[in-house]
Parts: structure tokens; sequence; C-alpha cells
């Protein structure tokens, strides 16, 4: 996961389905070399799979991480999937950073959301 505190925090967007998502949690180990820099890394290089949609991220307090990942089809999953790049990192990840994790794929049927517009004023104007 990343620490970009730059970016806006917001979900992403409902997309028309169907589409895939792809659910990973982890519980990572102590020993977290190299980690970021190979995070960051697939962060950049996953937004140039043709139908990769967007990620969420969160962390609990706990350590439990959550990624969930956006590909508008199964042949932009396999690409990623199969990407030699990402497979050296999720050798590497297997061996030294997560003490456990689940990957969940899912064909997304329904899907919409809801974002109200910023308010100027903001909830302290006044």
């Amino acid at each position: 996961m990343s620490d970009h505190c730059e970016a806006p925090v917001v979900p992403v967007q409902a997309y028309e389905p169907p589409y895939y998502v792809a659910v990973f949690t982890t519980v990572r180990t102590l020993e977290q070399s190299g980690y970021s820099e190979t995070n960051a890394r697939m962060e950049s290089l996953v937004k140039d799979v043709p139908g990769y949609l967007g990620m969420d991220q969160a962390q609990t307090p706990g350590g439990l991480g959550i990624t969930v990942s956006y590909f508008r089809d199964a042949d932009a999953l396999t690409e990623w999937r199969t990407n030699a790049e990402h497979r050296a990192a999720q050798e590497r990840g297997r061996g030294e950073w997560y003490q456990s994790y689940t990957l969940h794929v899912a064909k997304v049927e329904r899907s919409h959301g809801l974002t109200h517009a910023e308010d100027p004023q903001g909830p302290t104007a006044g």
C-alpha cells in the first residue's frame, strides 16, 4: 500500500457491469525491506494494463491490508496476473513480506455509488 497523502480520498467510481475485481487481503511480516518501492512500482505498472479501471486500498489499525483492483474484463485481469514483473513481486511477497494473504476474484454484476458535490463553504464556514 502506498503512503501517498496528496491524493484525494475517494473510492473508485461505480462502472457499468460486468467487470472484475481482485480483492487482495494481507497481513505483513516485520521484514519490509524493499516493499514500499516494489508496491509503488506495481501501482504504476498496473495502470498500463488495457482494461485496468482503478484501485482502492485500506489498512486497518490491526495490520490487515486490503487492496481491491478493478478490471474491465477477464483478459485485463489475466494480463496483470501474468505480467512478469508482477509475478516476481508476488514471489518476493510470499517469501518475505506477507505473513498471510488471500486473493478473491469476482465478476461484478451490480454497481452503484454516490458522490456529493463539495461544499465550497465547508462544514466550518459561517
